[in-house]
């Protein structure tokens, strides 16, 4: 009986301990300061050739923050929000993928964009930095010539949304 008594109280302690251990149940953390209200985020920096990219990828971004954060969000850096989210569209590729062995034209392509991403308090200290997201995104081309139309734009939507998924749950959560 006695025996039984040590193994309770033993259990019990251990129970006691992993209880206090940091585990949180996803997106329910909040990995920035207790200062910062409102981040701004302004229009990403294009540096590729690929046509409204960075206006697809910082709406997604926003769009997230707003749905899943309690952050008020403004799109100018004019010094009135607790943090600035800066964002710079390195590189986009689209390359063939698979390729139709009758025509030996693509039949998938592989959309790749690289982006480097920084969100900085007032004072300049970084809350959060990535400067290697690296996403991707494939779509099948249309073997109909007359029913062809282009489906690297949605493929762009697509991956701007995880992205976007990515980047919140990163800076909010912390990793």
């Amino acid at each position: 009986m006695k025996l039984l008594h040590i193994l309770a109280a033993g259990i019990g302690a251990i129970c006691l301990a992993c209880a206090g251990c940091g585990y949180h149940t996803a997106g329910h953390a909040d990995a920035l300061p207790q200062n910062v209200n409102t981040i701004a985020i302004p229009a990403f920096v294009n540096h590729t050739q690929t046509y409204k990219i960075e206006q697809r990828l910082t709406q997604a971004v926003v769009h997230e923050m707003l749905t899943r954060t309690h952050y008020q969000v403004i799109n100018s850096n004019d010094g009135s929000a607790d943090a600035v989210l800066h964002g710079d569209v390195l590189s986009t590729y689209i390359a063939p993928l698979t390729y139709d062995s009758q025509t030996g034209r693509a039949s998938s392509v592989l959309v790749t964009v690289s982006m480097s991403v920084s969100l900085k308090d007032k004072r300049g200290k970084v809350l959060y930095q990535n400067p290697s997201y690296l996403f991707r995104e494939q779509y099948q081309v249309s073997r109909d010539p007359s029913s062809f139309f282009e489906e690297d734009s949605p493929a762009f939507q697509r991956l701007s949304r995880e992205f976007a998924r990515t980047l919140v749950a990163n800076i909010v959560e912390g990793f």
